[in-house]
C-alpha cells in the first residue's frame, strides 16, 4: 500500500476544530488531544457539567432573563441576581452561579451580551460582577 505524503496541515489538530460552547455552563470548551477522533460529539467541558446537564430550573433562568430584559429599554442592563430572584424567590442567592451559566449559554446562542463596567466582555473568563443587556 503506498503511503500518502504529510502536508504541514496534516499535523495541525486545530484544521478541523470549530469553536465550542459547554451546552450546560456556556463556558468556550478547550480542544483536547483526547477528543480528536469524536470532537463532533464533544457538548460538555468535563464531567460535572455533564452529570449537571440543563434542568428546567436553568431553563426557568433563561426565560426570566430574557423576560427582565424585554421589560427595560433597549440599552438596559439587569443583573443576573435579579433573574435568580424572580425564580428562586426567598433562596435566591443559591442561583446565583446557575443565573451566570444560563447568561453565558445565551451569549453563546447571541441572545445577550455580558458587560462589565459598560464593556462586552468574553464569559468564558469573566470574574466578578457582571451585567446583562441585549445584543445591539
Amino acid at each position: 500500500m503506498a503511503h500518502r505524503q504529510r502536508t504541514p496541515a496534516d499535523s495541525d489538530p486545530a484544521r478541523d476544530r470549530a469553536d465550542k460552547t459547554c451546552a450546560s455552563c456556556g463556558r468556550r470548551i478547550e480542544w483536547r488531544a483526547k477528543w480528536a477522533n469524536n470532537w463532533d460529539s464533544v457538548k460538555y467541558c468535563g464531567a460535572a457539567c455533564r452529570s449537571h446537564g440543563v434542568n428546567a430550573t436553568d431553563l426557568k433562568l433563561e426565560e426570566a432573563i430574557a423576560t427582565l430584559l424585554r421589560a427595560r429599554a433597549t440599552d438596559a442592563t439587569i443583573c443576573p441576581s435579579e433573574a435568580a430572584k424572580v425564580v428562586g424567590g426567598e433562596d435566591w442567592s443559591d442561583l446565583m452561579e446557575p443565573a451566570r451559566r444560563a447568561a453565558r449559554r445565551m451569549v453563546a446562542r447571541g441572545e445577550l451580551q455580558i458587560t462589565q463596567g459598560g464593556t462586552v466582555v468574553d464569559p468564558s473568563t469573566a470574574k466578578g460582577p457582571i451585567r446583562l443587556r441585549r445584543v445591539r
